[in-house]
């Protein structure tokens, strides 16, 4: 039997949306409200609060992709009510996912036979493929730990201290000791030697980077992998490394497709990949592989057979859109090898273009690297310039831009750094004017006077009798620019935060 019901006043269309009730009668925010408006009205109050919002195009903080062609666009909205995990009601999605795996798998140059089908999965994103990637190696050593008879409750990972903080979340919810090398100034990765000699027959990998979000440097994968070879034959371990490519795993193969961090190093086990990065493809999708069947415990494959046929699954969510898979597909046969190409050296020219433009300023010394994601990272020559990054970075908001300024980690955390990431989308006009846009803010900076920044500088660096009569230590430079850094963090943080509260 089908219901109907008469419809209500709050049914009825109204025919101007700021002129209703609806728009001049605050809605509740945290409540769902007792009656229905019109759609019309629903939609003008969200899309108002949006324009609130920054634009995806100027966001030069997100490496996610913001644009895609329109034929995808299609492809995106027709398929958007597709649940991905439908595998027998949606055979072909599901097929599509299994093309992009074998693609992937073979621009990561996995040792596949001719008619040999690849290992991998599709996930919402790095952090779950992280997740997937850790679990394998957890499990696969407590296994060979168990089948030796020796303890198996106390697994590491090898990390630098530069990981994204998925790593974290990984060990802090599976319950792995997390090892970190700790970074120095002027090198802002892990240092393989360092990571070598901290594992030990506890360790179920060593994780390294291939493109660090801060400033968006290759780890030498190479060298990890010869060291660990080496350990490995003394003392009889078998230590793994798995690759976060989730940045770099789509620009290596194509700029620098001799350079060796792939699955043609005998220790790389599982690589993952972020599909909505410098794969091209919206927020929402992320890819690890294996290099065989052997690396994937068969007992974390999963069969459920309640949508009508059997089906392995591994993954630690269930049902997800199948938009993002179905674009990914469409960028892989779109572009093909020589298109992606085309974009990654478009990506790295505008940004060498940038570094160039931000070094004829005389004000910045350049932390990025000319072989990694492209990504321009930069911080202030002048240290007592009394205004810092996050001043810069504050000030370029009145221009549109979003530009992040943050702290690097640990035991390098006194060094400031402002990070432009190049996208697919980010010309070689709009580089030409942000530099432009850096100038002004520069130049209009210098015409202020100096912040608290300068006066907290002078203050601790003075060396002075104190109220007491007591002699304050002079404080190293170093000392001194974390204590500033610390606080103008502290500051626009504060800052963001009271102008984001809803009143």
């Amino acid at each position: 039997m089908v219901l109907s019901k008469i419809a209500s006043q709050s049914d009825v269309s109204v025919h101007s949306t700021f002129s209703s009730r609806y728009v001049r009668e605050s809605l509740p925010r945290y409540k769902m409200p007792e009656n229905s408006i019109p759609k019309e009205a629903a939609f003008q109050i969200i899309n108002d609060e949006l324009m609130l919002d920054g634009n995806p195009r100027l966001n030069l903080a997100s490496f996610v992709t913001t644009w895609m062609e329109p034929e995808c666009d299609k492809l995106i909205m027709d398929s958007i009510n597709k649940n991905y995990v439908d595998m027998d009601e949606y055979p072909v999605t599901t097929e599509l996912q299994n093309r992009c795996v074998n693609i992937i798998a073979h621009l990561f140059n996995a040792p596949l036979g001719e008619s040999e089908a690849a290992v991998g999965v599709g996930t919402v994103g790095s952090s779950e493929a992280i997740m997937l990637a850790g679990l394998a190696f957890k499990r696969k050593w407590q296994n060979k730990r168990k089948a030796e008879g020796k303890p198996y409750d106390k697994p590491n990972i090898v990390t630098g201290a530069n990981v994204q903080v998925c790593w974290e979340k990984f060990a802090r919810y599976f319950e792995v000791e997390l090892k970190e090398v700790k970074l120095t100034e002027d090198y802002y990765v892990m240092d393989p030697v360092k990571a070598a000699e901290m594992v030990d027959e506890n360790t179920i990998c060593v994780a390294a980077i291939l493109g660090y979000t801060l400033n968006g440097e290759f780890e030498d994968v190479k060298l990890l992998n010869d060291l660990l070879v080496e350990k490995n034959r003394i003392t009889g371990w078998d230590t793994p490394i798995h690759v976060d490519a989730a940045s770099g795993g789509f620009i290596a193969p194509f700029l620098w497709p001799d350079l060796e961090w792939d699955f043609r190093l005998p220790l790389v086990k599982s690589i993952n990949v972020s599909g909505h990065k410098y794969g091209l493809v919206y927020a929402g999708v992320g890819w690890v592989i294996w290099r065989s069947k052997e690396d994937l415990p068969e007992e974390l494959i999963f069969h459920i057979n309640y949508l009508g046929t059997d089906q392995p699954t591994f993954t630690l969510n269930f049902s997800k859109g199948s938009s993002q898979i179905i674009a990914q597909y469409y960028q892989l046969i779109r572009l093909g090898y020589e298109g992606y190409r085309n974009v990654m050296e478009n990506c790295h020219e505008n940004a060498m273009m940038l570094k160039e433009g931000l070094e004829k300023t005389g004000r910045f010394k350049i932390v990025s690297k000319d072989i990694g994601v492209p990504l321009v990272a930069f911080s202030l020559v002048d240290k007592s310039w009394g205004h810092d990054e996050f001043e810069i970075a504050e000030t370029l908001r009145r221009f549109g831009w979003i530009v992040p300024a943050y702290t690097m980690p640990a035991d390098a955390k006194h060094i400031t750094v402002l990070r432009v990431v190049i996208r697919e989308d980010f010309s070689r006009t709009l580089a030409e004017r942000l530099v432009r846009d850096i100038t002004k803010v520069l130049h209009e900076l210098d015409s202020l006077p100096a912040k608290l920044s300068a006066k907290i500088s002078g203050k601790i660096n003075d060396t002075e009798a104190g109220k007491n009569g007591t002699t304050v230590v002079k404080k190293t430079a170093a000392e001194t620019q974390r204590e500033i850094t610390t606080y103008w963090k502290n500051f626009v943080t504060a800052k963001k935060s009271n102008r984001n509260k809803i009143c």
